[in-house]
């Protein structure tokens, strides 16, 4: 069985990760949510809670195929200061495992020096904190295992190529077709 990591840290963007959760759920990868804080319960940007399933210090990535960063403020801040998120992105870029973020959340893998040399999607105001990555201004782009989309209004988007990636393109447009979307 496909399993992905969706990482909530308080300050999360909540249609990017839920999304994320609930098509991939219907497309029946598994889709564990991981609070990056010290409670199950983390705290979107707009108000909404989410009790996840797991504390980071829980999880044994070593059993996930991709990690999904979720962008929104301050969410992808404490994403960023988070070591062990930090070192688990890292690990998974390096060993090739799929990485997907969303709207700012590839500013994460910037900083992480992963996306040098990179096609990448990212929310326009963050831009210039990206480096060394070509940075085009499409839903969602795939370089390699990083997958990368622009925000709220692309993450149907980045949930498809996620389950395009991880399950085929014959799974991701059976979902596309019963979400009725395009």
């Amino acid at each position: 069985m496909i399993k992905v990591n969706v990482l909530l840290a308080d300050g999360f963007e909540e249609i990017e990760a839920l999304t994320v959760v609930d098509l991939l759920r219907r497309a029946q990868i598994y889709v564990g949510t991981v609070s990056v804080g010290e409670e199950y319960q983390v705290h979107g940007s707009h108000g909404i809670n989410v009790t996840t399933e797991d504390l980071f210090e829980e999880v044994d990535f070593s059993e996930a195929d991709a990690i999904v960063l979720p962008g929104g403020m301050p969410g992808t801040t404490n994403l960023k200061e988070h070591e062990g998120v930090r070192k688990v992105v890292t690990e998974f870029a390096e060993n090739g495992k799929v990485v997907g973020a969303i709207c700012a959340a590839p500013t994460v893998l910037s900083d992480l020096g992963l996306i040098k040399g990179k096609r990448i999607a990212c929310y326009p105001s963050v831009e210039g904190e990206i480096q060394g990555a070509v940075i085009v201004k499409i839903p969602v782009v795939t370089d390699g295992n990083i997958v990368t989309s622009r925000g709220v209004g692309t993450a149907i988007d980045f949930a498809l190529e996620l389950i395009k990636v991880l399950a085929g393109r014959e799974k991701a447009m059976s979902i596309a077709e019963s979400i009725v979307y395009g």
